[in-house]
């Protein structure tokens, strides 16, 4: 049973692949103070690489299996895939069998960790939580517009709403400075500093042809990685000998692949899908580059910093405060021809790679982790008492 005298937190997600979101509730899990706080994840999926990186004092809860867990006999699979569907369906009419039946327990804080999460936060039958909302995305991106409406609809419901970047908060008012918001906050994510660099140190084998230019991601569109190949492939006809490897996997593969193929660089642009650890890559590549369409503050960015790597990257989001152009990394639009430049500067200037190293050595010193938590739970502590 949950002891009465500590603050119940439910943090509520859909599922647990590998990504910046997943780092950022893991990262929180393993660091609020467990003496003050009670910490719950509910999972709709029980899904994704992490899915059992919790750590030993958090209660797991899922409202259905994951796809690890399905037959591998298709026919079977499809039909747990409909089966589990509905499940979710009937969970989203009924929300109040999701507290009662499975949960159990009625909570201070409800916490969404994106917006995919709001809509499950706000339908939460225990009408007496405070609901705390994070929010990682630009507004105004194109892609981002069909999901709006549904967004708008569910800020001023929330009780705190916490921003991963200062632009990301910014972006929202500009584009709808007349929507009523709730109490607001900027906290940046935590980087887990020592684990980094403690994983950093395993041994891999299949780094490809050196120089290296590695890549963190999911395979989405928006991540660039097709403007990427077309920098790469450009590269190579000129004669400028080097490998890029892309760590990460999703929806966007299919397409890669036949673009790979396309270009004719099978064996030069590779993609190595996702790694539990990815930082043993990340530290024996020598660049690393970002070309993403949007980012908020990308945690990935800090992750290369604190390896020390050189960087290329669009400027979007936040990242412009996380590397200063020239002196830790090199910023660019989000354009084929600028990606081109950049690595082809990184392959020819030793002078400039060797400046943005010497500047690196001393990066650590700009990330203070505990601020961060404190922040957090300052923000939970001030919503229990009310």
């Amino acid at each position: 049973m949950i002891e009465k005298n500590k603050i119940k937190i439910l943090f509520r997600h859909r599922s647990m692949e590998m990504g910046g979101v997943e780092k950022v509730m893991l990262s929180l899990l393993n660091n609020l103070n467990p003496e003050k706080f009670d910490l719950t994840v509910l999972l709709s999926l029980n899904q994704g690489e992490l899915r059992n990186e919790f750590p030993s004092h958090i209660r797991k809860v899922y409202l259905t299996d994951g796809k690890e867990d399905f037959s591998t006999n298709p026919l079977v699979q499809k039909f747990q895939l409909w089966k589990r569907k509905n499940k979710l369906n009937f969970f989203a009419k009924n929300p109040s069998v999701i507290d009662n039946d499975i949960l159990k327990e009625q909570y201070d804080i409800e916490i969404g960790m994106t917006y995919n999460d709001f809509e499950m936060v706000l339908n939460s039958s225990n009408k007496k939580s405070k609901k705390i909302g994070w929010f990682h995305s630009e507004i105004q991106l194109p892609k981002l517009q069909p999901l709006v409406p549904k967004i708008l609809e569910h800020f001023p419901q929330f009780d705190h709403m916490v921003y991963c970047s200062e632009k990301i908060k910014t972006l929202m008012h500009e584009h709808y400075p007349n929507l009523k918001y709730p109490k607001e906050s900027v906290i940046i994510n935590a980087i887990p500093i020592e684990e980094i660099k403690r994983k950093a140190e395993e041994k891999i084998t299949d780094i490809p042809k050196r120089p290296v230019f590695i890549s963190i991601g999911r395979l989405h569109t928006r991540k660039g990685y097709h403007k990427l190949m077309e920098a790469h492939a450009k590269l190579l006809a000129e004669g400028f000998s080097h490998s890029v490897v892309i760590i990460g996997d999703g929806e966007e593969l299919p397409n890669l692949l036949a673009q790979q193929k396309k270009l004719g660089v099978e064996k030069s642009f590779i993609f190595l899908g996702n790694k539990m650890n990815p930082y043993p890559y990340l530290k024996n590549a020598d660049f690393f580059i970002m070309p993403s369409e949007s980012e908020a503050w990308p945690l990935v960015i800090a992750e290369a910093l604190i390896l020390q790597k050189p960087i290329i990257a669009t400027d979007t989001g936040d990242v412009s405060q996380m590397i200063q152009d020239g002196k830790t990394g090199c910023l660019i639009h989000y354009e084929t021809q600028e990606m081109y430049k950049s690595m082809k500067e990184f392959l020819t200037n030793e002078k400039l790679v060797s400046t943005l190293k010497k500047n690196l050595e001393t990066i650590e010193k700009e990330f203070d982790n505990q601020k961060i938590f404190d922040a957090v739970e300052e923000i939970i502590t001030n919503l229990a008492k009310k």
